[in-house]
């Protein structure tokens, strides 16, 4: 059984998680993984973080449009990258696994996956001047060290996208990288190869998302290696609004920052009330909760042409 949550600020006591499961490894702020034989089980929460700290209250069904998602965009990029998902059932666990109950919440949320050695990078691409780059670019005139023209306003597109790594910073934030310190951690060879897919895997997300009429500023990808394999493969979650920067292209317009398909919402009215930003952070109103929950149900909707409804009800990106 997993361990009992001793400490009120795990990231388990502000959202769902199997309790009743065996296998238990550790919680991250949205992601619970449990250990299944030789794979691993990634059951993504419908807890929200905001300022590094997860909220008391959840976000109805993000946890199934996060895992929606990356499913439809595994699905479209494995010619790119080979990546972990083995399967989405609960079918495919052992049986007696976990209870009727945990079957019945993992279903949509769960990503049965081939375990992975997780590179100690995020695999940051940006295609727009935005968020920290912005903020960089009005400083130094680069983002993360790479010069970029004169003159470029908020929210420009750069003519080509720029892979951007940073670090993983166990306690606090992560600190951009240059390429260089980036091969010293993973090795040349193998940072050329990460450089390249991000790249190539930012050009997919965004030919696609731009014809549903959403722009892709920015990305993270998780990629690591396969402890059976050494092949490199893309893990975690893909191209959500967790991960990426989405812009509904028809109100975009540079100059100013942008609406996101996202959380800033949420960390817009956060930076309106009196909390300090620890731990365990505010109630969100009714209202803050709906407005999210529906931005991540139209970016699933919009981005996969697909049904959420139908994704609730059958566990179909279709």
């Amino acid at each position: 059984m997993p361990a009992e949550i001793a400490n009120p600020g795990d990231p388990r006591a502000a959202g769902t998680t199997l309790h009743a499961a065996d296998g238990f490894l550790r919680s991250g702020k949205v992601r619970d993984l449990f250990e299944v034989g030789d794979r691993l089980l990634l059951v993504a929460s419908d807890r929200l973080s905001a300022f590094d700290v997860v909220l008391p209250t959840p976000i109805p069904d993000k946890g199934r449009v996060l895992t929606g998602l990356s499913r439809f965009w595994f699905g479209l990029t494995s010619e790119i990258v080979p990546n972990h998902l083995l399967g989405t059932s609960p079918a495919d666990l052992p049986a007696g696994f976990t209870d009727e109950a945990g079957l019945r919440d993992l279903r949509g949320r769960m990503m049965l996956c081939r375990r992975a050695k997780v590179l100690p990078v995020e695999v940051i691409v940006r295609g727009y001047v935005a968020g920290s780059g912005w903020k960089d670019y009005q400083k130094t005139g680069a983002i993360c060290g790479i010069e970029l023209p004169e003159g470029l306003r908020e929210s420009d597109r750069l003519r080509q996208p720029i892979f951007t790594p940073s670090t993983k910073a166990e306690v606090g934030h992560d600190e951009n990288i240059g390429f260089d310190s980036m091969v010293g951690l993973v090795g040349a060879e193998l940072a050329e190869q990460v450089r390249d897919v991000a790249l190539r895997l930012y050009l997919r997300g965004a030919e696609i998302t731009e014809k549903a009429g959403i722009l892709l500023a920015d990305t993270k990808f998780e990629l690591g290696t396969a402890l059976d394999t050494g092949e490199l493969m893309l893990i975690d979650e893909v191209l959500t609004p967790d991960s990426s920067r989405f812009w509904d292209a028809s109100a975009y317009e540079p100059g100013r920052a942008q609406a996101s398909f996202d959380k800033q919402p949420v960390r817009d009215w956060l930076e309106a009330q009196p909390w300090g930003k620890t731990y365990p952070g505010p109630e969100l109103p009714a209202e803050i909760v709906a407005g999210t929950r529906g931005r991540y149900v139209e970016a699933f909707q919009r981005i996969t042409g697909a049904s959420f409804e139908r994704y609730l009800k059958e566990d179909v990106v279709a």
